[in-house]
């Protein structure tokens, strides 16, 4: 007999690639100038130079017997030395090789982290607006996700809930910031006040609850930005990382899972990784690209055209009317449907071939997601666009 829940699940495709899918179809109708794509998260810059340069050396160079040869457990020991020596670099923690687990990018770091600090039953506690797939990463560690409602006016977290939420049933607190789907950076202040409502709750229900840091848009900060690395202000932290967003490798699935080596049971739970591989069939992360992060961390693409994007649709949608947090990172904000009417404006949207996602899914149902990780002319040519739909 065939698993009737993944039959069930085809009910529920991402609604992200049905629109891209929509988008693609009308580049072929009117021609790909006249079709204004905020759909996918995908990086609009090239990797930098060094990723090819490293790549080519390694092919030229390398020993093409051992190049492709199976890792250990957790990857390459240099990958992850240079890994842990780039966070301490830049963050002054104090992570080592043995904290580092290499992954076929976040959402394998999200899964093993997911496994190593629940059982089946478990609640995992997040965030809106949420990335519609938590879901699903949860629901296969055989959790429930639980969402704390978002704060409307600006998206961020509500404590009075959160505190009320945090029962004997939540096991880890998932965070994402950089956040994906509103560009909202969670600032210093903010970190510090969860971390002490972990500590007080973890001490109160006699647990510790751990926090998973999902970090995939950490290098996409904007000037003047206050973005905390957030295992600093808490020890039992789990950093999930993928370099899909920072070298612009999104086809490569290359990332990683860290632990704080101040966590509870840290090396048992990097050890436990493992295992969790072999369940789950994860069996490695990439070893080409494990070699080419060696050799170029700590690089990153050229992601200040996002910031410049950010700012034109930003002035631009606040100036017609819309209502938007102004994002401090990532490339996607999250503007307020106007009027309050859906469908209309949705149907606006479509008439006028802007192709925007619905807020529902990130459990944010009077928003839409844009994601302008889009060559610079289109974000201009969309303005006067936008200016329609208010």
């Amino acid at each position: 007999m065939i698993n009737r829940e993944y039959v069930k699940m085809l009910e529920n495709k991402d609604i992200i690639f049905e629109l891209a899918a929509f988008a693609n179809k009308r580049r072929a109708e009117v021609g790909p100038d006249n079709v204004f794509d905020f759909t996918l998260g995908s990086p609009s810059v090239p990797p930098p130079d060094a990723v090819h340069q490293a790549l080519r050396e390694l092919l030229d160079e390398g020993d093409p017997f051992t190049m492709h040869r199976y890792t250990s457990e957790g990857g390459l020991p240099e990958t992850r030395a240079k890994i842990a020596e780039d966070l301490n670099d830049r963050f002054g923690s104090s992570f080592s090789a043995g904290n580092i687990f290499m992954t076929c990018a976040a959402n394998a770091s999200l899964a093993h982290a997911m496994r190593a600090v629940t059982v089946p039953g478990d609640k995992i506690l997040a965030f809106a607006p949420v990335f519609s797939e938590y879901e699903f990463y949860a629901k296969g560690a055989g959790c429930e996700l639980v969402v704390v409602p978002a704060d409307t006016e600006n998206l961020g977290i509500d404590f009075d809930v959160t505190e009320r939420m945090l029962d004997s049933s939540i096991s880890a607190v998932l965070i994402n910031s950089p956040n994906n789907p509103s560009g909202l950076v969670y600032d210093t202040e903010t970190i510090k006040k969860l971390a002490e409502l972990l500590k007080q709750k973890s001490a109160e229900l006699g647990k510790t609850i751990y926090l998973i840091s999902d970090e995939p848009y950490r290098e996409i900060v904007f000037s003047g930005t206050d973005s905390p690395f957030i295992s600093n202000y808490y020890d039992n932290t789990i950093v999930c990382y993928s370099f899909s967003k920072s070298l612009s490798l999104p086809g490569e699935r290359i990332g990683y899972v860290a632990v704080n080596p101040k966590a509870e049971n840290a090396e048992l739970i990097v050890s436990m990784f493992g295992q969790i591989s072999r369940t789950s069939g994860h069996n490695g992360a990439p070893v080409i690209w494990q070699r080419v992060l060696a050799k170029v961390l700590p690089a990153t693409s050229d992601v200040s055209v996002y910031e410049k994007n950010a700012n034109l649709l930003y002035d631009a949608l606040t100036g017609y009317g819309f209502e938007c947090v102004k994002p401090g990172g990532t490339f996607y904000m999250m503007p307020k449907i106007p009027g309050g009417d859906k469908d209309a404006f949705f149907k606006k949207a479509l008439e006028n071939d802007i192709i925007l996602v619905p807020g529902d899914g990130f459990l944010c149902p009077d928003h839409f997601r844009l994601a302008y990780c889009v060559p610079t002319d289109i974000v201009e040519r969309s303005l006067e666009r936008f200016g329609r739909l208010i």
